[in-house]
Protein backbone atom coordinates (compact mmCIF):
# COMPACT_ATOMS: atom_id res chain seq x y z
CA UNK A 1 0.00 0.00 0.00
CA UNK A 2 1.70 3.65 -0.97
CA UNK A 3 1.51 6.10 1.94
CA UNK A 4 -0.85 9.31 0.84
CA UNK A 5 2.57 11.12 1.33
CA UNK A 6 6.12 10.30 1.05
CA UNK A 7 9.82 11.99 1.74
CA UNK A 8 11.53 13.53 -1.29
CA UNK A 9 14.26 11.03 -2.98
CA UNK A 10 17.10 12.29 -3.35
CA UNK A 11 20.98 10.66 -4.39
CA UNK A 12 23.15 9.06 -1.49
CA UNK A 13 25.31 12.12 -1.42
CA UNK A 14 22.63 14.33 -1.00
CA UNK A 15 20.51 12.30 1.72
CA UNK A 16 23.67 12.06 3.69
CA UNK A 17 24.77 15.69 3.81
CA UNK A 18 21.03 16.13 5.12
CA UNK A 19 21.75 12.96 7.77
CA UNK A 20 24.70 14.93 8.83
CA UNK A 21 23.17 18.34 9.11
CA UNK A 22 20.10 16.46 11.04
CA UNK A 23 22.98 14.40 13.43
CA UNK A 24 24.54 17.89 14.27
CA UNK A 25 21.37 19.35 16.23
CA UNK A 26 20.91 15.79 17.35
CA UNK A 27 24.09 15.97 19.38
CA UNK A 28 23.24 19.48 20.57
CA UNK A 29 20.20 18.25 22.13
CA UNK A 30 21.64 15.06 23.52
CA UNK A 31 24.61 17.61 24.91
CA UNK A 32 21.85 19.46 26.20
CA UNK A 33 20.27 16.73 28.11
CA UNK A 34 23.51 16.21 29.58
CA UNK A 35 23.62 19.51 31.22
CA UNK A 36 20.13 19.03 32.30
CA UNK A 37 20.97 16.00 34.13
CA UNK A 38 24.06 17.43 35.54
CA UNK A 39 21.94 20.12 36.95
CA UNK A 40 19.03 17.62 38.31
CA UNK A 41 22.65 15.87 39.90
CA UNK A 42 23.29 18.97 41.83
CA UNK A 43 19.34 19.24 43.25
CA UNK A 44 18.78 19.91 46.75
CA UNK A 45 16.15 17.53 48.74
CA UNK A 46 13.59 17.28 51.32
CA UNK A 47 12.87 15.24 54.02
CA UNK A 48 10.03 13.43 54.07
CA UNK A 49 7.30 12.36 56.76
CA UNK A 50 7.31 8.90 57.74
CA UNK A 51 4.09 7.64 55.48
CA UNK A 52 2.73 4.06 55.32
CA UNK A 53 1.41 2.76 52.25
CA UNK A 54 0.21 -0.25 51.54
CA UNK A 55 1.37 -3.17 49.43
CA UNK A 56 0.37 -6.79 48.69
CA UNK A 57 1.37 -7.90 52.08
CA UNK A 58 0.05 -5.14 53.76
CA UNK A 59 0.82 -1.87 55.34
CA UNK A 60 4.23 -0.62 54.19
CA UNK A 61 6.97 2.16 55.50
CA UNK A 62 7.90 4.59 52.87
CA UNK A 63 10.67 3.57 54.11
CA UNK A 64 10.79 0.25 53.17
CA UNK A 65 9.17 0.29 49.91
CA UNK A 66 13.26 0.82 48.77
CA UNK A 67 14.19 -2.38 49.90
CA UNK A 68 17.58 -2.98 50.23
CA UNK A 69 17.92 -0.12 48.01
CA UNK A 70 19.23 3.80 48.57
CA UNK A 71 17.37 5.17 45.96
CA UNK A 72 13.78 5.01 44.46
CA UNK A 73 11.56 5.99 41.54
CA UNK A 74 7.71 6.05 41.99
CA UNK A 75 5.51 6.42 38.51
CA UNK A 76 1.83 7.82 40.45
CA UNK A 77 -0.79 5.94 38.06
CA UNK A 78 -3.74 7.86 37.70
CA UNK A 79 -6.80 5.98 39.09
CA UNK A 80 -10.71 6.41 38.40
CA UNK A 81 -13.12 4.95 41.48
CA UNK A 82 -14.92 2.69 40.78
CA UNK A 83 -13.66 1.48 37.09
CA UNK A 84 -12.75 -1.18 35.29
CA UNK A 85 -10.18 0.31 32.86
CA UNK A 86 -8.11 2.77 34.25
CA UNK A 87 -5.77 5.67 32.29
CA UNK A 88 -4.89 4.15 29.07
CA UNK A 89 -1.76 6.52 28.80
CA UNK A 90 -0.52 5.10 32.71
CA UNK A 91 -1.65 1.54 31.17
CA UNK A 92 0.21 1.79 28.25
CA UNK A 93 3.43 3.64 30.38
CA UNK A 94 4.12 0.88 32.87
CA UNK A 95 3.37 -1.87 30.50
CA UNK A 96 6.50 -1.38 28.80
CA UNK A 97 8.44 -2.23 32.52
CA UNK A 98 8.99 -5.85 32.43
CA UNK A 99 12.75 -6.32 33.10
CA UNK A 100 13.68 -3.97 36.09
CA UNK A 101 16.84 -5.94 37.39
CA UNK A 102 19.35 -3.56 35.29
CA UNK A 103 18.63 -0.99 38.29
CA UNK A 104 20.12 -3.24 41.10
CA UNK A 105 23.47 -2.33 39.35
CA UNK A 106 22.49 1.17 40.30
CA UNK A 107 20.88 0.65 43.65
CA UNK A 108 18.18 1.92 43.13
CA UNK A 109 13.97 0.33 42.25
CA UNK A 110 11.12 1.52 40.36
CA UNK A 111 7.44 1.08 41.66
CA UNK A 112 3.55 2.14 40.26
CA UNK A 113 1.81 3.97 43.28
CA UNK A 114 -1.82 4.94 42.54
CA UNK A 115 -4.50 6.67 44.60
CA UNK A 116 -6.66 3.37 43.83
CA UNK A 117 -7.10 0.68 47.11
CA UNK A 118 -4.85 -1.87 47.11
CA UNK A 119 -7.07 -5.01 46.63
CA UNK A 120 -8.65 -3.25 43.23
CA UNK A 121 -4.90 -2.00 42.04
CA UNK A 122 -3.93 -5.13 42.49
CA UNK A 123 -7.06 -6.91 40.76
CA UNK A 124 -6.26 -4.35 37.63
CA UNK A 125 -2.72 -4.46 37.60
CA UNK A 126 -3.13 -8.76 37.08
CA UNK A 127 -5.66 -7.47 34.14
CA UNK A 128 -3.35 -5.73 32.17
CA UNK A 129 -0.34 -8.00 32.73
CA UNK A 130 2.01 -5.59 34.38
CA UNK A 131 4.85 -6.63 35.84
CA UNK A 132 5.72 -3.82 38.27
CA UNK A 133 5.45 -3.33 42.14
CA UNK A 134 2.47 -1.95 43.04
CA UNK A 135 1.34 0.14 46.05
CA UNK A 136 -1.51 2.23 47.55
CA UNK A 137 -1.80 5.37 49.10
CA UNK A 138 -5.48 5.34 49.27
CA UNK A 139 -4.66 5.76 53.31
CA UNK A 140 -1.96 8.09 53.03
CA UNK A 141 -1.08 11.72 52.26
CA UNK A 142 1.78 10.50 50.42
CA UNK A 143 0.19 11.10 46.94
CA UNK A 144 -1.02 14.24 47.73
CA UNK A 145 2.24 15.30 49.32
CA UNK A 146 4.04 15.09 46.22
CA UNK A 147 1.87 15.80 43.45
CA UNK A 148 -0.29 12.60 43.11
CA UNK A 149 -3.46 13.70 44.85
CA UNK A 150 -7.25 11.66 44.45
CA UNK A 151 -8.15 12.52 41.09
CA UNK A 152 -5.12 13.84 40.16
CA UNK A 153 -2.94 13.58 37.05
CA UNK A 154 0.19 11.56 36.60
CA UNK A 155 3.62 11.95 37.99
CA UNK A 156 6.83 10.70 38.71
CA UNK A 157 9.14 11.54 41.80
CA UNK A 158 12.09 10.44 42.63
CA UNK A 159 13.58 10.09 46.56
CA UNK A 160 17.07 8.65 48.26
CA UNK A 161 16.96 6.63 51.32
CA UNK A 162 20.30 7.48 54.43
CA UNK A 163 19.19 4.98 56.85
CA UNK A 164 15.46 5.47 57.97
CA UNK A 165 15.27 8.78 56.83
CA UNK A 166 13.43 9.20 52.94
CA UNK A 167 14.22 12.35 51.08
CA UNK A 168 12.28 13.38 48.24
CA UNK A 169 15.24 14.55 45.18
CA UNK A 170 13.02 14.85 42.08
CA UNK A 171 9.81 15.38 40.44
CA UNK A 172 8.08 15.83 37.40
CA UNK A 173 4.38 14.91 35.52
CA UNK A 174 3.03 15.12 31.71
CA UNK A 175 5.68 14.88 28.84
CA UNK A 176 8.46 15.42 31.36
CA UNK A 177 7.44 11.71 31.92
CA UNK A 178 8.51 10.72 28.71
CA UNK A 179 12.33 10.15 29.05
CA UNK A 180 11.44 7.43 31.52
CA UNK A 181 9.88 4.95 28.63
CA UNK A 182 11.68 4.02 25.33
CA UNK A 183 8.15 3.96 23.12
CA UNK A 184 8.18 7.49 21.99
CA UNK A 185 11.82 7.13 21.25
CA UNK A 186 10.72 4.22 18.77
CA UNK A 187 8.10 6.30 17.27
CA UNK A 188 9.67 9.24 17.18
CA UNK A 189 12.13 7.66 14.77
CA UNK A 190 9.57 6.33 12.07
CA UNK A 191 9.13 8.59 8.64
CA UNK A 192 5.26 10.21 10.05
CA UNK A 193 6.77 10.19 13.70
CA UNK A 194 3.87 9.95 16.44
CA UNK A 195 1.38 11.15 13.83
CA UNK A 196 -0.51 13.43 16.19
CA UNK A 197 -2.11 16.90 15.01
CA UNK A 198 -0.02 18.99 17.19
CA UNK A 199 3.67 18.20 15.54
CA UNK A 200 5.00 20.05 13.36
CA UNK A 201 5.01 17.63 9.99
CA UNK A 202 5.31 18.07 6.50
CA UNK A 203 2.19 18.91 4.24
CA UNK A 204 0.53 15.81 3.37
CA UNK A 205 1.64 13.67 6.32
CA UNK A 206 -0.91 11.62 8.31
CA UNK A 207 -2.01 12.88 11.29
CA UNK A 208 -4.62 12.20 13.77
CA UNK A 209 -6.12 13.86 16.62
CA UNK A 210 -3.82 13.46 20.00
CA UNK A 211 -4.02 10.19 21.80
CA UNK A 212 -5.94 8.53 19.02
CA UNK A 213 -3.44 5.86 18.18
CA UNK A 214 -2.35 5.04 21.33
CA UNK A 215 -3.68 1.57 22.64
CA UNK A 216 -6.42 1.49 24.90
CA UNK A 217 -6.62 -0.38 28.32
CA UNK A 218 -8.38 -2.97 26.79
CA UNK A 219 -6.09 -3.30 24.10
CA UNK A 220 -3.15 -3.57 26.62
CA UNK A 221 -4.86 -6.35 28.50
CA UNK A 222 -5.43 -7.96 25.36
CA UNK A 223 -1.99 -8.15 24.62
CA UNK A 224 -0.64 -8.74 28.02
CA UNK A 225 -3.07 -9.84 30.23
CA UNK A 226 -3.21 -13.23 31.53
CA UNK A 227 -7.15 -13.70 30.79
CA UNK A 228 -7.55 -11.37 27.66
CA UNK A 229 -9.20 -8.66 29.50
CA UNK A 230 -12.35 -10.52 30.62
CA UNK A 231 -11.28 -10.43 33.90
Amino acid sequence: MTAQALPPVVDAETWQRRLDELRAREKQATRQLDAVAARRRRMPMVEMPGYTLEGEEGPVELADVFGDKSQLIVYHHMWFPGEKWQCPGCTGFTSQFTRLGFLDGYDARFVVVTQGPIDEALTYKRRVGNRMTWYSTANSPFGAAVGAPAGGGFAVNVFLRDGRKVYRTWHTDGRGTEQLGHTFGLIDVLPYGRQEQWQDSPEGWPQSPTYSRWAGSEDIAARYGPDGGTA
